[in-house]
């Protein structure tokens, strides 16, 4: 990180603000102040005083609230900018003005403690009125200014900011303060989860909050968090999904359901991937992953037309277009238009289909022993990252889809889709699996692996099974990862750039191992 004053170490310029703050505590001003009232915003002023000319005053009184990111002194005048949430004013300081009331109870708002106890970094509240200055700059022309927080430590320096990415994901707040990106991605984040809810709402759907601590962790096939009760003694999974609860909810009788929330995966880290993750989960009874198609479509590009004005956005210089309908084809189709393999050729030959996926220079992991399993193989590898445009990518191998419908008329597959957007998997869903005999067959056999050492691999609960029989009704399912959704509309490329503080390995890790 850059900091200004070079040659003064961190330490004294702590140590001269510490000394700010006790002069400050000295002559009455707290330099921590308890509230103050502002009656705007800095980008209300710029827009509501946009016509006032170069030179002229407004006699309207102003009052408003922020951190100074940069001041200038020169002699008996000075120029602070001002940041609250919405952007910077500039302020304009006149030693005439703020001391004008030199010898009354003011002293301690006067020129010469402005702009020698307040540094870049404080916050501050100002009073006085609108001036456009000879130069053009819309400003406040203060008449009384009062210490509401200083700042011990100094901001990154204006001209690198913060340069050091990991910083950046470690220190957010320095990184919302000096990068005016980062704190409009989070806006753009905060304003399409709301758009989300609301969208979902207006459909009638009801959010239902299910439980993050579950005796068996399921509804994905991914690695979980594992805790402790210690009243009850009972072992405990972070949630890697909220699948199975929302499905005990249709069970119930509601009809249609969802969850916002946070999902816990015990698993890699990647510019895609974070241990913790926000999704919404969607379920509608008496639909098909058809309908969940549709429902997908009309979710997310009202929203990107909403955040964006546009269903057209730009993303690492790709437009995408978001406007329905988007291009539907299944795992076969797509592979075999890449590679040139027609996996339909091999039945149960799970020979024939390796020695196919080596010929034409893919991978066969050890761990994949099924004609299914080889099909997502050589989609992952040969297909995958080419989605660029939105694909529903449909029918998956039952192998590899243990909580789908078998597919109406396709041996040996699954009605389920994925969505894929700039080659990452956006959304997730299915024709739901509704038949309890079936369910619990497919789950044994996901036991066996997970008995096995396969820490992925899904765990049998015997309750979700028992609410099976009760009785569901034929169900369409979808999750949606929100992370990347919001990546997508922002230009993010890494998630880490979404999530305002994701997981990092501690600083004191990092310099034990040099990584």
């Amino acid at each position: 990180m850059s900091f200004p004053y070079a040659r003064t170490s961190l330490s004294e310029l702590r140590e001269t603000r510490l000394e700010k703050a006790k002069t400050l505590q000295s002559i009455g001003q707290s330099p921590y102040g308890l509230n103050f009232r502002p009656t705007d915003s800095a980008i209300a002023l710029q827009e509501k005083y946009q016509d006032l000319p170069n030179g002229i005053e407004k006699n309207d009184e102003v009052s408003i609230a922020g951190r100074v990111i940069s001041r200038r002194v020169m002699g008996k005048l000075a120029f602070f900018t001002l940041a609250d949430e919405s952007g910077t004013i500039q302020l304009f300081l006149e030693k005439a003005t703020l001391n004008q009331n030199e010898n009354s109870q003011e002293l301690k708002n006067n020129f010469e403690n402005i702009t020698s106890l307040v540094d870049s970094g404080d916050w501050i509240g100002v009073r006085g009125i609108l001036r456009r200055t000879d130069r053009g700059e819309l400003s406040i022309k203060v008449f009384e200014w009062t210490m509401l927080s200083k700042s011990l430590q100094p901001l990154p320096d204006k001209w690198h900011g913060l340069a050091d990415v990991e910083k950046r994901y470690r220190q957010r707040y320095l990184d919302l303060i000096v990068n005016p990106q980062s704190r409009k991605t989070f806006r753009t984040r905060a304003l399409l989860v709301s758009s989300i809810r609301r969208w979902l709402d207006d459909k009638d759907f009801l959010e239902i909050e299910t439980p993050v601590l579950q005796s068996e962790a399921g509804g994905a096939d991914a690695r979980p968090f594992i805790t402790h009760h210690n009243t009850l003694d009972l072992p405990l999974y972070l949630r890697i999904a909220t699948e199975l609860h929302l499905k005990r909810l249709v069970v119930g009788g509601f009809q249609k359901v969802y969850e916002l929330g946070r999902i816990f995966r015990n698993e890699g880290i990647s510019t895609r991937h974070n241990p913790e993750f926000t999704s919404v989960e969607i379920y509608e009874a008496f639909a098909d992953y058809f309908d969940m198609m549709e429902l997908t479509e009309k979710l997310l590009s009202t929203v990107c037309e909403k955040i964006c004005g546009s269903t057209k956005i730009t993303y690492q210089t790709q437009v995408i277009d978001l406007k329905p309908p988007w291009r539907r084809a299944t795992m076969h189709e797509l592979v075999q238009e890449e590679t040139g393999i027609d996996f339909d050729l091999f039945g149960n030959s799970f020979v024939d289909a390796k020695a196919a996926m080596l010929s034409e220079g893919l991978q066969v992991p050890d761990k994949v022993d099924s004609v299914g399993g080889l099909l997502n193989e050589a989609f992952e590898q040969a297909v995958e990252s080419k989605l660029v445009q939105p694909t529903f990518v449909m029918d998956y191998p039952i192998e590899i889809s243990p909580l789908a419908r078998k597919h109406r008329s396709k041996s040996g597959l699954v009605e389920r889709f994925e969505l894929f957007i700039v080659g990452r998997e956006t959304a997730n869903a299915f024709s739901e699996l509704i038949d309890p005999i079936d369910q619990k067959e497919r789950l044994l056999l996901q036991q066996d692996k997970k008995e096995a050492g396969d820490l992925e691999a899904h765990g049998l609960d015997e309750d979700f099974i028992t609410a099976l029989e009760v009785g569901m009704p034929p169900t369409g399912g979808l999750g949606i990862g929100i992370d990347r959704f919001v990546m997508l509309l922002t230009d993010s490329p890494s998630i880490r750039d979404v999530i305002a503080f994701p997981l990092l390995r501690p600083e004191s890790n990092l310099k034990q191992t040099g990584k």
